[in-house]
């Protein structure tokens, strides 16, 4: 299969150190988060992938409305990222996301967040790996 769109980013000095994508377009010093016993005067990579599914979700939920033909007229997405231990070591993540859907009715809304959770890259990318709590709020 080949890919539609392909980027990187290099990363230096770890979790307190600085991140760049190929194209310069992002920037970002890193550092760990004050919960972590850090400074928290930088973004963490926690917060990365939250904007990163996010903003990646709330596209599935607009394509998947377009397809469909609904009367989706707005959508917003909050990804709340949990950083656990795990009980043999190392950590996980945990995912909320928290979906608004403006001009449909519930059951619609909720039909078509669980389809976008079908959709998204990001979630086809985690499902399995990490707990994904979706939650659907009709405006």
């Amino acid at each position: 299969m080949s890919a539609l769109y392909e980027t990187s980013a290099r990363a230096v000095g770890g979790r307190e150190g600085h991140v760049e994508t190929d194209d310069g377009l992002l920037k970002l010093d890193l550092a760990l988060p004050k919960a972590l016993g850090g400074k928290g005067d930088g973004a963490n990579p926690e917060q990365l992938f939250a904007a990163g599914y996010a903003a990646c979700f709330e596209n599935a939920v607009r394509h998947v409305a377009r397809q469909q033909k609904l009367g989706l007229t707005d959508a917003a997405v909050t990804a709340t990222v949990q950083l656990h231990p795990r009980d043999g070591g190392g950590f996980a993540l945990g995912v909320a996301l928290a979906v608004e859907v403006e001009g449909l009715d519930e059951a619609q809304g909720i039909k078509l967040v669980e389809t976008a959770h079908q959709v998204c890259p990001y979630s086809n990318a985690v499902r399995g790996n990490i707990d994904v709590q979706l939650t659907t709020t009709v405006r």
